[in-house]
C-alpha cells in the first residue's frame, strides 16, 4: 500500500511517500507557489523520481491545504450574493450587538468593514417557518425567488448563499429556492444554510453560509486543477482533503462544504504529533501533549489531553474575525515562524512578527532577495544553522548577508552586537509561543509540567528545548521527520462527516427510547455517507454527542452520548454535564433543569494508515557520529557564551544513543537545537526526547 501525503503551508510544501508493505518512506520539501497546486505537484513528481515509483502506484493520496484559509484572511473570495427571509436582510451586518473589544472606539469589525455579502447584494423573499417543528406559517415566494436569482446574475455575482429563518428545522424551504436559483443561474455556485450547518442562532449560521459561497469558487476551482494535475502526471487513486475536525472527506464532500477546510493543514500537524507521542507514552499513562508547529510563517498549537485532542466550542470559533458553525480543532496560531520579521517599531521597541518574509522572498539568510532580519537569520547568526547542513546542503545559505542584517537593522541602533541581538530576536519569539501555550493550558486548569511537548514544522525544533525551560515542561519530543510532520499526519487519520440537529428539549421531558430516536437520522446519515464513500460496515464508528445547559444559559457544553447508536442511560448524561460545567467554569448546579439543544454524530471511516517504522539499536559510541564541532553561541545561567558545539545527523543516530548539550542535529526538513542544559536521547522509534539536566 502506497500513501502519498501533500501539505502545503505558507512558506513551504511538505511531501511525504511511504509504502506500508516495504516501511519505505521518503520526504521532499519544495517552495510553495503563487498557485499552490504547481508546487505541490512539482513536489509529487520530484519525490517519485527520487523513489523510482511510478505514479499508477500510488493507491491513497492524502492533502492538506490553506487555501481556504488564505481566501478568508486576505478577503479574496468571490463576488457573493445571499437570499434570504423577508426583514432578515441585515442579520450579517448587526450580529449579536456585542462588539469584539468592549471599550474600543476604533475597532474594526470585520463583519461589517469588509461584509462577505454586501448589503446591495443580499436579496429579500417571503416565506416562514416556525418553530418547534418547521412548520410553514408563510408558503416560499418562487416568483420572488427566481427575480432574485436574475438580479444577482445580472449583477456578476457568481456565489449565491440561501439562508432562511428556521431552516434547521425544516429545508423545503431553502431546497426549493436553491433549486430555481440554479435553473435561473446555472453556472453560480449555490450553497444553502441548511447544508453547511443545520444549527440555530442565524448570524452564525448565515456568516457561515456565506463565507462558504465566499470561498467556494475558489477551492472547487483549485481542487479540480490539482486533480486534473494529478491525472495528467498519471496519479488515478482518489483525492481525499484534511478538514478541520481532524478527519479526511472526499473531494466531492469538500467542494460542496469549503468552510470545512478552514484549518485544513494545522490540523494536519495535531493529528501527526497525537501519534508520535502515543507512541512514545507508556500504556499505563495518560498521553497529555501540547503540540507546537512551528513552519516559515506562523506557529499552531494544539492540546491533547488524556488521549483526546481538544476540540473547540463551535460557538466561540472563529476565522479571520467572522464566526464559523464548523467542528474544528482547538488551535491557537500565532503569528511566529522562521520567516518572522524583527524590527523596532516607531517608538524603537524591540518587535519580531506577525509580519513574515514567507517563501519569496524568505529570509535574508536565503540569498533571494530578502533585507529583513528574520528568526531565521537569528539562528545562522548564533550558528546554529550553517552552511552544507541547511535543508540537507541542498540550499546554500547567504551567513554573512544574515549577520550584516540583524547588526544593522537591530543591534547597532540598540547598542548591542548581533550575537546578544539574535537572541533577543528568540527570546521575544519564545515568550510568544510560551504565552499562547499558556493560554491553552494554564488559563483552561491544565498544567504543563504533566504535558509533553511535540515540536514540529521547519522551525519547532529549534525552539524545542528553550519553551520546555520557560514552561517548566520536563519533557519535549522532537517527531522523526518533524518538518513535514503535517503531510505524515494526514495518513494517520480516517474519513470522518459530522451530522448535527437542533431540538430544544428537557432531560427530564425525554426517555432514553425517544433520545435513541432523535439520534435515528442522523446515524443513518452518517452510515449512508460512508457507505458511498467506499467504507465497510466494520470499518464505520460513530460517535454520539450533545450539546448541553442549564436552563437559561445562552451557551452550551458538548458532552458525549454514546457511539454506533447505543445511548448511554440519562442518569450517567446528567452527571456527565455537570462535571463538564464543573471542569469548565470552576462551578455547577445539580439542582438545576439541563437543556438538550443540539444532538450531533460523527462518523468515522477507517483509512489505511502510515505503519511504526523502528531505529537500529545503537552498536557504537555517538561519539563516533559526530560530523564537525563548532562555535555556537547560547545562553546559559544568564550569560552568553560561544561554546565548542558537537553537529550530528540525525540519519546516523541509532536508538539509544544519548547526546548532551550543546549540540545541533540536522536534517533535511529541520534543525534540532540541544543547549548546554540539555540532554538527547534518541527513542526506539527514532523520536528525540530533551530532557533539562540542571
Amino acid at each position: 500500500m502506497t500513501i502519498l501525503g501533500v501539505d502545503i503551508g505558507g512558506t513551504f510544501t511538505d511531501i511525504y511517500l511511504i509504502d506500508n508493505e516495504t516501511e519505505a518512506q521518503a520526504i521532499h520539501k519544495v517552495s510553495t507557489t503563487d498557485d499552490p497546486s504547481d508546487g505541490a505537484l512539482r513536489g509529487i513528481r520530484d519525490i517519485c523520481e527520487l523513489t523510482d515509483t511510478p505514479p499508477g502506484e500510488i493507491e491513497y493520496l492524502l492533502h492538506g491545504t490553506t487555501i481556504a484559509t488564505n481566501a478568508v484572511v486576505e478577503h479574496d473570495g468571490v463576488p457573493t450574493g445571499m437570499i434570504t427571509t423577508e426583514n432578515y436582510r441585515d442579520i450579517t451586518h448587526i450580529g449579536r450587538h456585542q462588539r469584539p473589544q468592549n471599550y474600543s472606539i476604533q475597532q474594526d469589525i470585520p463583519w461589517q468593514s469588509m461584509p462577505l455579502v454586501k448589503r446591495r447584494h443580499r436579496k429579500t423573499v417571503s416565506e416562514r417557518l416556525t418553530p418547534p417543528d418547521g412548520s410553514i406559517e408563510l408558503p416560499l415566494d418562487e416568483d420572488a425567488v427566481a427575480e432574485a436569482a436574475a438580479e444577482l446574475k445580472a449583477e456578476g455575482i457568481d456565489a449565491i448563499a440561501v439562508c432562511f429563518l428556521f431552516s434547521y428545522l425544516n429545508d423545503a424551504h431553502e431546497q426549493r429556492a436553491k433549486e430555481i436559483v440554479e435553473e435561473v443561474h446555472p453556472d453560480a455556485y449555490v450553497t444553502a444554510s441548511s447544508e453547511v450547518y443545520a444549527q440555530f442562532r442565524e448570524f452564525e449560521r448565515f456568516t457561515t453560509t456565506a463565507m462558504n459561497a465566499f470561498i467556494g469558487p475558489a477551492v472547487t476551482e483549485y481542487l479540480a486543477r490539482f486533480k486534473e494535475g494529478l491525472e495528467t502526471f498519471g496519479i488515478s487513486a482518489d483525492l481525499h482533503i484534511m478538514q478541520s475536525n481532524g478527519g479526511i472527506a472526499t473531494e466531492e464532500m469538500v467542494a460542496n462544504k469549503p468552510v470545512s477546510l478552514l484549518l485544513s493543514g494545522p490540523a494536519a500537524g495535531i493529528l501527526g504529533g497525537k501519534w508520535r507521542s502515543e507512541v512514545n507514552t507508556p500504556p499505563d499513562q495518560p498521553t497529555n501533549t501540547i503540540t507546537l508547529d512551528m513552519g516559515g510563517t506562523s506557529a499552531d498549537i494544539g492540546i491533547i489531553d488524556d488521549g483526546e485532542i481538544v476540540e473547540a466550542n463551535v460557538r466561540e470559533t472563529e476565522i479571520g474575525g467572522y464566526p464559523v458553525l464548523a467542528p474544528m480543532i482547538d488551535i491557537e496560531t500565532i503569528g511566529a515562524g522562521g520567516g518572522s520579521i524583527a524590527y523596532l517599531d516607531q517608538g524603537g521597541a524591540f518587535r519580531v512578527g506577525p509580519k513574515s518574509a514567507g517563501a519569496n522572498p524568505g529570509p535574508v539568510s536565503y540569498g533571494r532577495g530578502g533585507s529583513e532580519p528574520t528568526v531565521t537569520d537569528a539562528h545562522v547568526t548564533l550558528g546554529r544553522v550553517r552552511e552544507g547542513f541547511f535543508l540537507g546542503g541542498a540550499m546554500d545559505l547567504a551567513v554573512d548577508a544574515a549577520r550584516d542584517a540583524v547588526a544593522e537593522q537591530i543591534a547597532d541602533p540598540l547598542g548591542m552586537g548581533p550575537v546578544e541581538a539574535s537572541l533577543g530576536i528568540l527570546d521575544i519569539v519564545n515568550n510568544s509561543m510560551a504565552n499562547a501555550i499558556r493560554t491553552k493550558t494554564i488559563q483552561k486548569g491544565r498544567d504543563p509540567e504533566q504535558f509533553t511537548l511535540v515540536t514540529f514544522g521547519g522551525a519547532g525544533p529549534m525552539h524545542a528545548a528553550d519553551l520546555a525551560r520557560e514552561l517548566d515542561i520536563p519533557r519535549a519530543l522532537i517527531p522523526v521527520n518533524p518538518g513535514v510532520l503535517s503531510a505524515v499526519g494526514l495518513s494517520t487519520t480516517d474519513l470522518q462527516y459530522d451530522y448535527s440537529n437542533t431540538e430544544f428539549s428537557l432531560f427530564d421531558e425525554v426517555t432514553h427510547a425517544s433520545l435513541a430516536d432523535t439520534y435515528a437520522e442522523l446515524l443513518a446519515q452518517a452510515r449512508e455517507q460512508l457507505k458511498a464513500d467506499g467504507v465497510a460496515r466494520e470499518q464505520i464508528h460513530l460517535e454520539m454527542t450533545a450539546d448541553c445547559r442549564y436552563v437559561g444559559q445562552g451557551y452550551e457544553l458538548s458532552i458525549p452520548v454514546g457511539t454506533n447508536g447505543d445511548v448511554d442511560e440519562l442518569e450517567t448524561l446528567r452527571e456527565r454535564f455537570h462535571r463538564a460545567h464543573q471542569a469548565e467554569f470552576g462551578h455547577n448546579f445539580p439542582e438545576n433543569p439541563i437543556e438538550v439543544v443540539n444532538e450531533r454524530v460523527t462518523g468515522h471511516g477507517t483509512l489505511p494508515s502510515s505503519e511504526l517504522v523502528g531505529l537500529p539499536a545503537a552498536t557504537e559510541p555517538v561519539e563516533n557520529r559526530v560530523l564537525t564541532t563548532e562555535t555556537v553561541h547560547f545562553r546559559h545561567d544568564g550569560e552568553t557564551d560561544a561554546y565548542e558545539t558537537q553537529f550530528f545527523e540525525r540519519s546516523s543516530l541509532r536508538a539509544g544513543h544519548q547526546i548532551q548539550g550543546p549540540a545541533i542535529v540536522s536534517e533535511k526538513d529541520s534543525t534540532i537545537v540541544i543547549p548546554p542544559d540539555f540532554t538527547a536521547h534518541v527513542l526506539e522509534y527514532g523520536d528525540i526526547e530533551l530532557n533539562q539536566t540542571e
